[in-house]
């Protein structure tokens, strides 16, 4: 890989990026809708009716938000499904070379995630790519929001790590809300169409849009020229 001018850091997002499990996603939606007497769901209406919080997203197919009692069961459920069935599930086709090569190239990178962090920490470590990534956090505190607050604590933590600033950084993940919480810091944002969103969705976040974890970290490599 050749240099830039600045030393870019990538931030990863997990499910959907750097963990394809989708399908395991899409299951576990099932489940809890099922709950609450919602037809299943394919991956394509996912795709297309995804958004963030996620409340919002059962919204569209319930027809109100769900109550505060639906939503805790349907969390609960949706968490318990995803637990059963992401363990069958692999990293994104060249995921693992591209993270070793950034690293090789002496570029740092890190990973922040919406799964909760107890639970995150022992997953990423079980894939054997811990050591790849200046720092690995997962979410705290509810699930279901967004990502941008938690951008913000991550990019204050990484400070006093190496001097990772926004600025110098790209953010790639699969969700409109990685945009979201790219732009909050101030960093810039890669989308990648092998998870939650269609390409059209993502379209519409107004950031370059690939088909490959490869191509995006050939367009971060291009920021930094």
């Amino acid at each position: 890989m050749t240099s830039g001018t600045t030393r870019t850091h990538l931030v990863w997002d997990w499910n959907g990026t750097l963990l394809d499990d989708t399908h395991a996603v899409i299951q576990a939606t099932n489940a809890a809708f099922a709950e609450i007497e919602l037809a299943p769901i394919t991956l394509e209406q996912y795709r297309e009716m995804y958004t963030i919080p996620i409340p919002r997203f059962y919204e569209r197919f319930l027809g109100r938000l769900p109550t505060e009692a639906e939503w805790e069961r349907m969390d609960g459920i949706f968490h318990r499904y995803y637990a059963e069935q992401r363990a069958a599930c692999g990293l994104t086709a060249g995921a693992e070379e591209l993270l070793h090569e950034w690293q090789r190239a002496g570029r740092s990178q890190s990973l922040l995630s919406m799964y909760g962090h107890e639970q995150l920490v022992p997953v990423v470590r079980g894939y054997g790519i811990e050591p790849r990534f200046v720092r690995v956090e997962g979410r705290t505190g509810p699930s279901g929001g967004s990502k941008a607050l938690h951008m913000e604590r991550h990019f204050e933590a990484l400070a006093g790590v190496d001097g990772i600033v926004p600025e110098n950084a790209v953010v790639i993940g699969d969700a409109l809300d990685d945009a979201v919480a790219a732009a909050h810091v101030g960093a810039r944002a890669v989308l990648y169409t092998g998870g939650s969103h269609s390409r059209s969705s993502l379209e519409g976040a107004g950031v370059p849009v690939v088909d490959s974890l490869a191509e995006a970290v050939a367009l971060a490599e291009t920021f930094a020229a």
